[in-house]
C-alpha cells in the first residue's frame, strides 16, 4: 500500500508525461531520477497520446515498487491516473517482492527501481511476477544476456534468474534479481563492436506445437547463411500459450540480441523474416549498440556522469549506434531535465550512425 500524501508542489520537477515518445519511460525514468536526486516529481499528462491514457496496472506496479524502495509518499496512484505527485525517501536495500498481477512487463518495473538499488546502501533482493516475454519490453534474456553484463562493467554486481517464463497475454512469469552495489557507477565506452566470436537462434514455445519453433529458426539460420549448429528450440512451462525467436550475437565488444514475437494469424516465417531484417540492418551499420540498447543504456550513464567519481574511475562514457529512436530522444530530455547532464549526439556516416557522449554536468 502506498502512503497517499500530498507533497510540497514547489520543490517539485514538473514533467510532462505526453512529451516526446510520450509513453511509460517517460514515468518509469522519472521515478528512477526523483529517487537517485532525492528530488520529488510531479507527473502530469502520463501517457495522455495513448489509446488508453494513464496509468496501466504495469505502470502503476512501478510506482508502488519505486515506493517501496525510497519509501515514498505519493498522490494519484490508481489505475487511469494521469498526473502523479512522487516524493522519495531515502533508498531501501533489503528483500522486495513486486506482482504486475497481468502480462504486463516485469522487466520494465525493475528497469524503474534498479538504478535506485544500484546505488542503495546495502545489498538487495527482488522477486517480480508478471511478464517476462512482452513484445513492448525488454525480454528476460535481453535483460539478462545484454543489459546486466553491461551493468555489471559499471561496477556494481547484478545477477538474474528465470523462475518462469511468462508470455503476453497470458503474464504469469516470475524472475529473481540479487544487486551489490559498489558505491557508485564507473563511465564505460562501447565504441567498436569488435570481432563476432558467437551466434545463436533459439526460439521458444509454450503451450503451441513445437513445429513453429522449428520453422522459425530454419528461416532464420537459411536466410542468414548461419551453420544449422547455431539453431534451437525449447519448450517451456507458462500459464498460457507464448513463441519468440531470438537472434544472440556476442562478439569482443559486447553481446547484442534481437527478438521477434509470434501472434495469432502470422505465419512462423514471417516472424523469422522481421527478426532476418532487423539483425542484417544492425550488422550493417557495424556499430556495437543496437537501437533498444541505446535507449537502455542513458540511465546508467547518465547517472554515472552525474554521480561524484568514486575511486577515480571516469564519469559517463560513450557509445555508437544507428539512428536514435524516438525513446531515446525523450530519454535524453528526461536525463538532462533532472541531473543537468551534457548529452551530446554527433551523427557520422550521413546520419546512418551516430556517436553519443554523456559527459557531467559542467
Amino acid at each position: 500500500m502506498i502512503d497517499q500524501k500530498p507533497i510540497e508542489a514547489g520543490r517539485a520537477i514538473h514533467v510532462d508525461g505526453a512529451q516526446g515518445e510520450g509513453g511509460g519511460q517517460v514515468l518509469r525514468s522519472s521515478l528512477a531520477l526523483a529517487m537517485i536526486t532525492g528530488r520529488p516529481v510531479i507527473i502530469e499528462r502520463i501517457r495522455a497520446g495513448r489509446d488508453k491514457p494513464g496509468l496501466m496496472r504495469a505502470h502503476l506496479t512501478a510506482v508502488e515498487a519505486a515506493a517501496a524502495i525510497s519509501g515514498a509518499t505519493v498522490e494519484g496512484a490508481d489505475v487511469g491516473s494521469g498526473r502523479i505527485a512522487f516524493t522519495p525517501g531515502p533508498i531501501r536495500a533489503g528483500v522486495h517482492t513486486f506482482s504486475v498481477g497481468t502480462a504486463g512487463s516485469g522487466t520494465l518495473v525493475l528497469q524503474t527501481i534498479l538504478p535506485a538499488l544500484l546505488v542503495a546502501p546495502g545489498p538487495s533482493s527482488v522477486t517480480i511476477e508478471g511478464g517476462t516475454h512482452n513484445p513492448w519490453a525488454p525480454t528476460f534474456d535481453f535483460l539478462d544476456r545484454v543489459y546486466l553484463p553491461l551493468v555489471r562493467r559499471m561496477g556494481p554486481v547484478v545477477t538474474a534468474t528465470l523462475g518462469r517464463h511468462g508470455f503476453f497475454p497470458a503474464g504469469g512469469g516470475r524472475f529473481h534479481v540479487a544487486v551489490e552495489p559498489c558505491g557508485g557507477l564507473a563511465g564505460i565506452d562501447l565504441l567498436e563492436r569488435g570481432e563476432v566470436i558467437a551466434r545463436q537462434v533459439r526460439a521458444l514455445v509454450s503451450n503451441l506445437p513445437a513445429g513453429i519453433g522449428y520453422r522459425e529458426v530454419r528461416r532464420v539460420i537459411g536466410r542468414l547463411s548461419w551453420d544449422p549448429d547455431y539453431g534451437q528450440t525449447d519448450a517451456v512451462v507458462a500459464h498460457g500459450p507464448g513463441n519468440v525467436v531470438e537472434v544472440e550475437i556476442e562478439s569482443t565488444g559486447l553481446t547484442e540480441r534481437f527478438t521477434a514475437f509470434g501472434r495469432t494469424g502470422t505465419s512462423a516465417e514471417r516472424v523469422a523474416d522481421e527478426l532476418v531484417g532487423e539483425v542484417r540492418d544492425h550488422l550493417a551499420l557495424g556499430v556495437p549498440v543496437g537501437r533498444h540498447l541505446a535507449d537502455q543504456l542513458l540511465l546508467p550513464l547518465g547517472i554515472s556522469a552525474w554521480m561524484p567519481a568514486v575511486g577515480g574511475r571516469a564519469r559517463g562514457g560513450a557509445f555508437r549506434t544507428g539512428p536514435l529512436s524516438r525513446h531515446a530522444t525523450t530519454h535524453i530530455d528526461v536525463l538532462r531535465q533532472f541531473l543537468g547532464v551534457r548529452i551530446e549526439v554527433a551523427p557520422e556516416l550521413d546520419g546512418r550512425v551516430c556517436l553519443v557522449r554523456v559527459r557531467p554536468p559542467l
